[in-house]
């Protein structure tokens, strides 16, 4: 009893001695989440080691989406769904091979080229170089090509970096993002792109009237990289003959080979298969249901599909992984005031196909124009040409969407995408982590992400600036876009940020002032002449 009495009264003066906890900032909760407890990297090291590179509709990219379903659903997030839409055949390589055997064995360093067909063993045949762009230039080779592995790029002659493969944005470099983008209207322009994108299935059935057994193209980059990216993947518009990408410096070798006269012979093998179970692409969707159903969601996404040249590391697991990573902090935090709703998309690398079809089934849509394939590469440059645009029932639903698809340098900031009026507002959002150096709001805009579509409609959507690192140099797309080009500081940092963004504006009484809803512009240059050469 003499002992229960002096516990009591140690209890009783340790609890006097003591002051109360009080409450935790929110965005000091958040922050100690994501860098004490951080799963980021654990994230994209399964997306990346494990599964591997994610092309749309590939086997690899169906074990993706079964993964992060699981994760989302394991977290405790709710309405977990795949998100259907029209995309094509899936394709993936089993493995391949090339080497040049004539005027000697030499391995090369090659990677089909993505919804090409196999080639059903080793094709070998002599090489002839034929550089075609334009529709004209065929004839330049016609009764010549029969038997032959058609060379197609111009060749160049090689370059050596000026600048640093790796860098980071200096203050001064942020400081010109910060410049108003007039907008551009040209629909010469877009006829141009859609013959571009018609010249490849032009080429390949030239290609094969004149005998052709297959073709190379050269790698757009030099440092032995290859990307291997095709956009063939409509069932009814697959090519007929095989092809590969050569490195920069294989490529090169052959053809100074041809000019002295030799005549190289190449053997490869491309064991790759379509996968036509299913044609359907599927975005994944989660959820932290908000508690006023009336007050909208905001959103975040990223895409989840990759090439196959790499593992999909910087491009985009990073995103994902950073996406994944907010969601799992944010369900820590507790209900917020609206719904909080997450995107991992697929079919970006094809046209932001996902993120497209996503816009055209809860926003805006626009009515296709005849004769244009409405799934097709096409599509990705004509659909900001289409008018009028019909909001859809959920169009003033969402609040603010977030991406994150430029490598996985640490945020800096956000592309305020001309909406002058957002700034104050992004401004103060962002301000809580100014001393992660994420504070910059710049007036510019950035493309060729999934945010495009959605900003295309009036709705409130951004992109964040980013460290470049090597993104641009060396792994976008590339080979070399593998898990060790990952930076862990800066993907906890944009893991942060993101939830940060995501959890003020789920919660704020304020939101995003959006843009007019648009409407046809006039052409910028009524007075441009049109390029002859143009075909």
């Amino acid at each position: 009893m003499i002992r229960k009495y002096f516990a009591a009264l140690s209890l009783t003066a340790l609890a006097t001695a003591m002051p109360a906890f009080a409450q935790v900032d929110e965005t000091n909760r958040l922050v100690d989440e994501g860098m004490n407890r951080s799963q980021v990297m654990s994230l994209a090291q399964e997306m990346t080691d494990d599964i591997g590179p994610r092309l749309t509709n590939s086997p690899a990219m169906r074990r993706a989406e079964s993964w992060a379903i699981d994760k989302f659903t394991g977290w405790g997030l709710q309405n977990v769904r795949r998100d259907a839409f029209d995309f094509g055949r899936g394709w993936e390589i089993v493995s391949s091979s090339a080497r040049m055997t004539v005027p000697r064995p030499l391995q090369l360093t090659a990677i089909p080229v993505a919804w090409t067909p196999p080639t059903n063993g080793m094709l070998s045949g002599e090489v002839i170089v034929a550089p075609m762009t334009k529709l004209r230039h065929f004839s330049d080779y016609k009764g010549k090509l029969a038997g032959k592995v058609v060379m197609i790029s111009m060749p160049g002659t090689g370059s050596e970096p000026d600048k640093a493969a790796f860098r980071r944005w200096s203050s001064e470099e942020l400081g010109k993002l910060d410049a108003f983008d007039q907008p551009e209207y040209d629909p010469e322009e877009l006829n141009a792109r859609l013959r571009r994108v018609e010249f490849v299935e032009k080429l390949d059935a030239f290609l094969k009237a004149e005998g052709a057994i297959g073709w190379v193209r050269m790698s757009y980059r030099d440092g032995k990289l290859v990307h291997g990216a095709g956009y063939n993947f409509r069932t009814e518009r697959t090519l007929n003959l095989p092809g590969i990408e050569l490195s920069a410096e294989d490529y090169r070798r052959l053809v100074r080979l041809t000019k002295t006269g030799r005549k190289p012979v190449i053997e490869f093998e491309n064991n790759v298969r379509f996968d036509d179970s299913d044609r359907n692409g599927y975005n994944i969707i989660a959820e932290i249901p908000g508690s006023d159903p009336k007050a909208g969601y905001v959103m975040a996404g990223a895409h989840f599909d990759s090439w196959v040249a790499g593992d999909g590391a910087t491009d985009n697991a990073a995103g994902s992984a950073v996406v994944m990573e907010a969601a799992r902090i944010l369900k820590r935090m507790g209900t917020p005031k609206r719904t909080i709703r997450f995107a991992l998309w697929s079919g970006e690398e094809q046209g932001l196909i996902g993120s497209r079809a996503y816009t055209e089934k809860y926003l805006a849509r626009r009515e296709p124009k005849p004769g244009i394939d409405p799934k097709g590469l096409e599509a990705f440059y004509d659909w900001t040409y289409r008018y009028p645009i019909i909001p859809q029932p959920g169009y003033n639903d969402l609040k603010a969407y977030f991406n994150m698809d430029n490598g996985s340098g640490k945020f800096r900031g956000i592309y305020a995408e001309g909406n002058a009026a957002a700034v104050p507002l992004l401004k103060e959002w962002l301000s809580p982590f100014s001393g992660m150096d994420a504070s910059r709001v710049v007036a510019a805009d950035t493309s060729g992400t999934d945010h495009v579509f959605m900003q295309a409609v009036g709705v409130p959507a951004y992109q964040f600036i980013q460290d470049p690192l090597d993104y641009s140099t060396r792994t976008h797309h590339s080979n070399a876009d593998t898990f060790d080009h990952l930076k862990a500081e800066d993907m906890r940092q944009a893991a942060v940020v993101m939830a940060g963004m995501l959890w003020q504006s789920a919660n704020s009484a304020k939101t995003l002032p959006r843009q007019p809803l648009p409407v046809q512009p006039a052409v910028t240059d009524p007075f441009k002449v049109k390029d002859p050469d143009e075909e």
